[in-house]
């Protein structure tokens, strides 16, 4: 009998990173991220990729790998709906005055979903 790390450990560990990632946010709109972080070049897209990819490889396991038929074609669930808020979230940070809007933070968000994706799709067999 083999062991699979249980869906209650991944659950909380996708919900800890959760936790992470509403502070980050927080902290961005308010603008009080950590002043060292404008010293990292393209830390602002660089962290999209990373974080987006992390919250998608926690969300897609979590979710076990489940699918949505929509326009009858199938879509992995988790990042589809992390995707349309990724777009969201940057699209809405035209109307904040700490944050700005960028392509290319959007791109590296959308980026970071699919390679997250696609490393649970490739390292993991669905529970």
């Amino acid at each position: 009998m083999t062991h699979r790390p249980s869906v209650s450990r991944w659950g909380f560990l996708s919900i800890f990173y959760a936790g992470i990632l509403l502070l980050i946010l927080i902290l961005a709109y308010s603008d009080n991220l950590p002043a060292f972080l404008g010293e990292i070049p393209h830390h602002d897209t660089i962290g999209h990729f990373v974080l987006y990819g992390i919250a998608t490889y926690l969300g897609h396991r979590v979710l076990r790998h489940r699918k949505i038929k929509l326009f009858r074609q199938v879509f992995p669930l988790w990042p589809l709906l992390f995707g349309i808020f990724a777009v969201t979230e940057e699209i809405l940070q035209m109307t904040s005055p700490n944050r700005n809007f960028s392509w290319l933070d959007m791109v590296a968000s959308v980026l970071g979903i699919y390679f997250g994706y696609w490393l649970v799709e490739k390292t993991q067999k669905p529970e």
